[in-house]
């Protein structure tokens, strides 16, 4: 095996350097290391930890890509070692329906790849964002033949949701969960709206379910939060595995003006982000707040039928990382309606960055990471009349939208800084290195 140029079927690669390339991140960003190391590498510079990377990029980068980026840019730049194994979904297309539906169960070149990957570099952890289809599960047994301690990153509810978003026929849906097998996902062909991509993927579920893959072969799960927690524990997940960090942003935006006097959308033009909720409240809303919706998807014909119909609202299409975070520093609020049980809202979190109050549904990650009349407000989900009614509200009180604003920015300081979560993140890995040696690494161990 030629190290840096090793290949397999699926496409994937490894790649020992440390830089990063825009063909991998929207945004490939070199920037200095932070002043502020945390005590373990001001005590121990010289035994960081070692981490390879598995991820299978989306054909659209999306926010487990981009988190994935965050992720090893925050890891290099104190200091530690980051390999890359990955595959991206681009090569999907080159394989035939019945070879992928093999390889999404177990693809067993992707094993013999990574674990001789493993053999030569020794990582000290093995940290797993995605698998599906093209890396398969055979990583964990990869690892694990290796005796490499597995951290997982629960991006989305793949283990209890064939489909990944329990969202279905406009609906919340939990249909599957703690199911064997996820018989009404075939029925209802969850899985990019057919039936036998959903079997695929409804057979790796319940063979690793009974093979103890997701109970012995991953250390430590990482969730987004408490929701997710309590879903995959009702999913069957051990509850000691399940550990919670969220997402976090950098570079850090800074306070925004807040002066821009628009509301503003930024996800995924689809149904399950709530999109007919929020064009439906600014029909009622009728041009008093103007309204900028920053995205694509399957609903874009809606939203620019909209942004030509209904007074106030303007369609922006896609924008770059740089242009969302002005927009949304600048914004009299965020909106975000979703639907669905999302697993984070990571443009909540580069709302409260700056200091932009958040107008969220009362489920979900919304509900849970927004505080009602502290850092936003929440509506009703579902309910466009409510969510106009807290648009105008949240318009027409000047002194408590400043109050919002600074309270927002200071849940991002505390919660969701790149420093506060690389300290998080190195605990993982201790707590994954533990538990595999029965022994604290000195690479990872806090003094």
């Amino acid at each position: 095996m030629r190290i840096g140029a090793a290949r397999i079927a699926s496409g994937g690669r490894f790649r020992p350097e440390k830089s990063l390339s825009r063909e991998d991140f929207d945004t490939g960003l070199n920037r200095s290391p932070p002043r502020a190391w945390s005590a373990l590498e001001s005590s121990h510079q010289g035994t960081l930890v070692k981490i390879l990377i598995v991820h299978n990029f989306y054909q659209q980068t999306g926010g487990e890509d981009l988190v994935v980026g965050d992720e090893i840019r925050l890891l290099e730049s104190r200091g530690h070692e980051v390999l890359r194994y990955t595959v991206h979904n681009d090569q999907v297309g080159a394989v035939s329906t019945v070879a992928l539906a093999q390889r999404t169960i177990w693809n067993q070149q992707v094993y013999r790849e990574l674990r001789g990957v493993i053999s030569q570099q020794r990582p000290q952890v093995v940290h797993v964002h995605n698998t599906l289809p093209l890396l398969s599960p055979s990583v964990y047994y990869a690892a694990d033949a290796e005796r490499v301690a597995v951290v997982q990153t629960l991006h989305n509810y793949r283990l209890l949701c064939p489909s990944a978003v329990c969202f279905r026929d406009g609906h919340v849906c939990t249909d599957c969960l703690g199911k064997p097998v996820a018989w009404p996902a075939i029925r209802h062909a969850c899985y990019r709206g057919s039936r036998s991509a959903t079997a695929a993927v409804v057979t790796m579920l319940s063979v690793h379910r009974l093979l103890g893959t997701w109970h012995q072969k991953t250390s430590v799960y990482i969730v987004l939060t408490e929701l997710a927690r309590r879903l995959f524990m009702r999913a069957g997940l051990p509850a000691d595995k399940l550990v919670l960090k969220p997402n976090f942003v950098e570079p850090d935006p800074g306070l925004g003006t807040g002066g821009g006097g628009y509301a503003i959308f930024v996800g995924r033009l689809s149904s399950e982000k709530g999109i007919t909720v929020l064009l439906d409240a600014w029909r009622r809303i009728g041009g008093r707040i103007p309204l900028r919706i920053v995205g694509d998807g399957p609903l874009s014909s809606l939203v620019a039928e909209a942004a030509v119909r209904i007074p106030g609202v303007t369609w922006l299409g896609r924008q770059t990382r740089e242009e969302i975070a002005s927009l949304v520093g600048d914004a009299a609020c965020l909106v975000f309606p979703s639907e669905c049980y999302e697993t984070f809202g990571r443009v909540i979190v580069e709302a409260f960055a700056g200091g932009t109050p958040v107008l969220a549904a009362d489920h979900g990650a919304g509900g849970e990471l927004v505080s009602d009349g502290i850092t936003g407000l929440l509506f009703r989900h579902g309910d466009a009349h409510d969510l106009a009614d807290k648009v105008i509200q949240l318009h027409e009180g000047a002194a408590s939208r400043a109050r919002i604003r600074a309270a927002a920015r200071k849940e991002f300081e505390d919660r969701f800084t790149a420093a506060a979560n690389y300290r998080a993140l190195l605990d993982i890995y201790a707590r994954a290195m533990h538990g595999r040696t029965g022994q604290v690494s000195p690479a990872v161990q806090h003094t």
